[in-house]
């Protein structure tokens, strides 16, 4: 069974991450959806969440599964017996940077591959680092992000204060 792992933050999960997700299922058996959980930093909406609104926007691509990981990577894929990471770039910016990532995860476990995946066009300009952006300025987000995480944007809205 070839098994690929798409690992992130996913805080929140956008339509580039679905898209990604998308392409990625077509290519393998089995695509785990793998939330990479740092204890050190708060995230924008709580693990829970996110595990939720990810659960829900893949819920129709049949060869996903959700999980959640605290530790490296390779540690992960071993444990899942996964052989490929899956990442997604926007530009030459990102290539930079996942360029070195793949390099570390190659070196730690050698036998593992890394395939990018670029950006459709019109997707592009959408992070998740620019939409907890758009949060913090009440700022619609309608079709960058799934519609569980719209509306759990919405009633961030209504809150008094935003965590940020």
């Amino acid at each position: 069974m070839r098994r690929a792992v798409f690992a992130g933050s996913f805080d929140p999960v956008t339509t580039g991450h679905i898209d990604i997700v998308e392409r990625a299922a077509a290519m393998f058996d089995e695509l785990i959806v793998c939330i990479f959980h740092n204890i050190q930093k708060e995230g924008c909406f709580p693990l829970d969440d996110r595990v939720q609104f990810l659960k829900k926007a893949v819920a129709h691509v049949p060869n996903t599964r959700v999980d959640v990981f605290s530790g490296l990577l390779t540690d992960y894929m071993k444990q899942q017996n996964a052989s490929v990471v899956v990442r997604g770039l926007r530009s030459v910016k990102d290539f930079e940077y996942e360029e070195n990532h793949a390099a570390m995860v190659r070196h730690l476990m050698p036998e593992s591959d890394t395939i990018f995946l670029l950006t459709r066009p019109d997707l592009t300009f959408v992070s998740s680092s620019g939409v907890r952006e758009l949060i913090r300025f009440r700022a619609p987000v309608q079709g960058i992000v799934p519609p569980a995480v719209e509306q759990a944007i919405l009633k961030l809205y209504d809150q008094k204060s935003l965590r940020g």
